[in-house]
């Protein structure tokens, strides 16, 4: 029981008791950092039992019935052994290794420090043996979980967990594998101002924008001027300065510059570090790709806010069964809120994943399918797919 409890017990339970000073789980790692004494102080004593046992049987089955008394007792001792041993008492400590470890802890520990030079001697031997097969052993450190496997004892939280705080492990654990490009704001999307513009428009601009902060340039996106923190617009009200065009320009900050194909996690990272909040992404030829807000990473955590600086795609369920789905969200967000599977790897949005499976312009009411889902295209404007129908995957395609 010994052998089975405390071989087959959590170790993540077990270090996170350690880390409360809890006795028996800090004496307990104690045997553990050397499993060949501890094994070997356990399998000393159960090897030993059973030679005893089998030799005092034995014998009196020898002194009892003869020489027909040794068939009788191997066969009789075999049974007891594996039945009250080995099978019983091995499956009652798999399957409570928490509470037998603890009551077993102090009489191995005992024992161990009792035949120690027995102990010592066996490990003696059998290391050497294990080092010509260039096995080192010793006190070895626990190896660390990797991504993938920390993922797995998230999902295995399932009820003991709230599935909200779930997801946000989750998505802290899948933010390396987004890029900025997956959550930005694309170009042809970016809300921000025109100096170009009469200041009359400007300024309603400013009055019924929903963002925080606006990228402001000229003419183009690509030509800009900077970053405008709308509420810096606010300390200038209440000091009664008259607001316009040059006041608006002294108010802007520098622009902050990200490479397309940036991981979320490091993404995130450096917006920490460099005390910023949105961040314009460029492509290697230094053109303006999208916008990044920090919103739109932790987004990717929490789940969407009430209010973002991207732009709200919609799924609407219908009633015969699909849904009309925005052509500008983007794969993830689809994937997510539907619980579908469609590929994230190569186009970002529905749009891009319709024209590259057509390999040319999209039309209103052509019909695709594209990984086991039909999508029909309801609504075209500038060679984009403005809305799409999309029905769930037929009963035969989602066995396959």
């Amino acid at each position: 029981m010994a052998e089975t409890a405390l071989m087959t017990l959590n170790r993540y339970r077990l270090r996170h008791h350690a880390r409360l000073k809890r006795r028996n789980a800090l004496l307990i790692l104690k045997l553990l950092k050397r499993p060949d004494r501890l094994l070997g102080m356990l399998l000393i004593g159960n090897t030993l039992a059973t030679i005893v046992a089998s030799a005092l049987a034995t014998f009196l089955a020898i002194h009892l019935f003869g020489d027909t008394g040794v068939v009788v007792t191997t066969i009789f001792l075999t049974v007891v052994i594996l039945i009250f041993s080995e099978v019983a008492p091995k499956t009652v400590a798999a399957l409570y290794s928490d509470k037998v470890s603890r009551v077993v802890a102090y009489p191995v520990y005992l024992s161990l420090i009792l035949f120690y030079p027995l102990v010592w001697f066996i490990n003696v031997i059998v290391n050497g043996l294990l080092s010509l097969l260039h096995i080192k052993v010793g006190s070895r450190a626990h190896e660390p979980l990797s991504r993938e496997e920390l993922r797995s004892v998230v999902y295995d939280t399932a009820g003991k967990m709230s599935r909200q705080y779930q997801s946000m492990l989750l998505g802290i654990l899948d933010l390396n594998k987004a890029l900025v490009d997956d959550v930005m704001i694309p170009h042809h999307e970016i809300v921000g101002i025109d100096m170009e513009l009469p200041w009359e428009m400007i300024q309603q601009q400013l009055a019924m924008s929903p963002h925080d902060w606006l990228p402001v340039y000229r003419e183009d996106v690509n030509q800009i001027l900077g970053i405008l923190h709308v509420r810096d617009l606010a300390s200038i009200y209440v000091e009664g300065k008259p607001l316009n065009k040059d006041i608006l320009l002294q108010s802007l900050k520098e622009p902050y510059f990200v490479p397309q194909g940036t991981p979320l996690n490091i993404q995130l990272l450096n917006f920490q570090k460099q005390r910023k909040r949105i961040a314009l992404i460029v492509d290697e030829y230094g053109e303006m790709c999208g916008l990044l807000a920090v919103e739109d990473i932790l987004e990717e955590i929490v789940g969407e806010f009430t209010t973002s600086v991207s732009s709200s795609t919609k799924v609407d369920p219908q009633s015969d069964g699909s849904y009309l789905v925005d052509g500008a969200i983007t794969l993830r967000d689809l994937n997510r809120a539907t619980q579908w599977q469609f590929p994230t790897r190569g186009p970002r949005t529905l749009n891009g994943l319709i024209v590259e499976y057509l390999e040319a312009l999209p039309h209103t009411g052509t019909c695709v399918r594209i990984a086991g889902y039909p999508i029909e295209i309801m609504q075209v404007n500038e060679n984009r797919v403005i809305v799409a129908r999309i029905f769930p995957k037929p009963a035969e395609a989602a066995i396959e």
